[in-house]
């Protein structure tokens, strides 16, 4: 009989009452699966599934349509896995006719749990030669030449080494950014992140060690200088997402990039009712509707102005 852990145990509980709907991950198919919008799902599949692909990801027979010729990765951000980062935005992608392949990366897999399960934490060249070989992976899977990919937080910062120094935009037609960290950011104007980040991760903490990754993410790293260098990257078509909410990509702007390919778009354009954060912008119909929209620009449909909160 397989042990319940207390966490799991309370887990369950909380989904019960916030109603949401523990879905397992199963072939992508005909099956239409539940999409929350809530990023709490993430919590919840996270403490109940620990380490499983998010619904609709991860089957590898399936084949790319006609109507959608290119099968989507999703990269999860910093400190996250493919669990608890897309339980809303992988079923949304596979029920409208997508193949969803997930990874995790920039853990450790053989660290007990649940510290195996914090990802993003190797320096982004690392995570990205990673990313090279998922992709490589699905496309000998697909029968195809490209994939997109849809990223979020480091998913949508680290890619972009990928993209512009291991061939990745030879092997990318689409490329979605979600609150990225195309120049950096500021933090708010906290000058010691770095600092904090390593002295955090030092020790006594879910991962017990150093974050390699971490000082990248600021203004003026030489990670962050190496792909401003090559951005945009010829060939890929982008797509980035921002929020004037984001506590922390500060100033938003910083997820944007400049260029012929380039669509940027702030999530507040339009809609004053949308408070979407760093995590919710990842977990709401808005922002759904436009990766939809960034996929498949042919097909695009109005992004109605509804409220969105920040995560719950």
């Amino acid at each position: 009989m397989r042990r319940v852990t207390p966490f799991k145990f309370i887990a369950v509980l909380a989904a019960a009452t916030l109603g949401v709907t523990v879905v397992p991950a199963v072939a992508h198919g005909a099956t239409k699966y539940p999409v929350p919008y809530y990023f709490s799902a993430n919590i919840v599949a996270a403490a109940t599934q620990p380490g499983s692909p998010p619904p609709g990801a991860n089957n590898w027979s399936c084949k790319p349509s006609t109507a959608h010729p290119r099968a989507v990765v999703l990269v999860h951000g910093l400190f996250a896995n493919m669990t608890d980062n897309w339980q809303t935005m992988s079923p949304l992608l596979a029920n409208n006719g997508y193949c969803v392949f997930a990874l995790s990366y920039g853990n450790d897999p053989s660290a007990p749990f649940p510290r195996d399960q914090f990802g993003g934490l190797t320096p982004m060249e690392q995570s990205a030669a990673q990313l090279s070989a998922f992709v490589n992976k699905v496309l000998a899977a697909t029968h195809t030449k490209k994939v997109d990919i849809v990223g979020h937080s480091e998913g949508a910062t680290m890619p972009d080494y990928y993209l512009e120094y291991l061939g990745g935009a030879a092997r990318v037609k689409r490329y979605v950014g979600v609150s990225g960290v195309k120049h950096g950011t500021t933090l708010h104007g906290i000058g010691t992140l770095a600092a904090q980040f390593q002295s955090f991760f030092a020790g006594g903490n879910p991962t017990s060690g150093t974050c390699g990754s971490c000082d990248q993410f600021l203004v003026g790293s030489e990670y962050i200088k190496k792909i401003e260098a090559r951005a945009p990257a010829p060939g890929v078509i982008y797509t980035n997402l921002a929020t004037n909410y984001d506590e922390l990509v500060t100033p938003p702007a910083n997820s944007f990039l400049k260029g012929k390919n380039v669509t940027n778009i702030l999530m507040q354009d339009g809609c004053s009712l949308d408070f979407s954060d760093h995590l919710s912008i990842i977990s709401n119909r808005r922002a759904g509707r436009v990766i939809l929209n960034a996929l498949d620009p042919a097909h695009a449909k109005p992004v109605a102005c509804t409220p969105v909160l920040p995560a719950a």
